[in-house]
């Protein structure tokens, strides 16, 4: 498979996601400058963590505007996998090719820990070797992570089976106590209505190697790459 991972001013997990790609996976990726107004063929887009833009005004608001964005819409449109990782999945909200925004965490703190996330659905692209209900570790880095939709949209992203990952406590529960940083519905990641694109706060490219104590984060990639589209 190719990969493409986008680098905007102020990515820092670009490298992370390179190197994952590269030497875990052995797959061909290229880095894509946010100013390119055109993409080669890939099979898919990585929209990495950092603080985009610094992060002025909210997090992904500036990057919305890059001219690469507009490429990722047509790709995603045109059904092309789109894996957005912690301000990559800012930015995908901020565009509108997910429903919903990030308000800024409960208790108004960074935080930069390993949490337990619930497999909600594995009829994606990104989590087809996982099984509803299993738990996996990984760790989140985010001020801004707190999602927010209005009753209506969290109904839909419910009703559609959209909502793809929860914090959960290490038996899977779904619990308040679970929920770092006060997103509705204990929510850590969510796809499109069509299933191609994937948002998600946790960071799957920092656990794919036992060298760090946890692999976690290969379920992401490994079913990528088992994808058939």
């Amino acid at each position: 498979m190719k990969f493409g991972v986008i680098i905007f001013p102020g990515s820092n997990c670009d490298h992370d996601c390179y190197h994952v790609i590269k030497q875990v996976f052995k797959q061909d990726v290229d880095f894509i400058w946010h100013k390119e107004d055109r993409l080669a063929p890939y099979d898919c887009l990585i929209l990495p963590g950092g603080f985009s833009y610094g992060d002025y005004l909210r997090p992904g608001a500036i990057g919305k505007f890059s001219p690469i964005m507009k490429e990722v819409r047509k790709f995603a449109c045109d059904g092309g996998l789109v894996l957005g990782i912690c301000n990559g999945f800012q930015i995908l909200l901020e565009t509108g090719l997910l429903p919903g925004a990030m308000m800024r965490n409960k208790f108004l703190k960074f935080i930069c820990d390993n949490v337990y996330l619930r497999l909600e659905s594995n009829d994606t692209p990104f989590t087809k070797q996982g099984k509803v209900g299993d738990v996996s570790k990984m760790p989140i880095a985010h001020f801004d992570g707190n999602y927010f939709a209005d009753e209506e949209t969290l109904k839909e992203l419910e009703d559609n089976r959209q909502i793809i990952f929860r914090y959960c406590s290490i038996n899977g529960d779904v619990t308040d106590d679970a929920n770092p940083n006060g997103a509705g519905l204990n929510i850590s990641g969510i796809c499109n209505r069509e299933r191609n694109i994937l948002g998600m706060m946790p960071h799957p490219e920092r656990c794919c190697e036992g060298i760090l104590g946890n692999d976690d984060g290969k379920l992401i990639f490994e079913s990528i790459l088992k994808s058939k589209f």
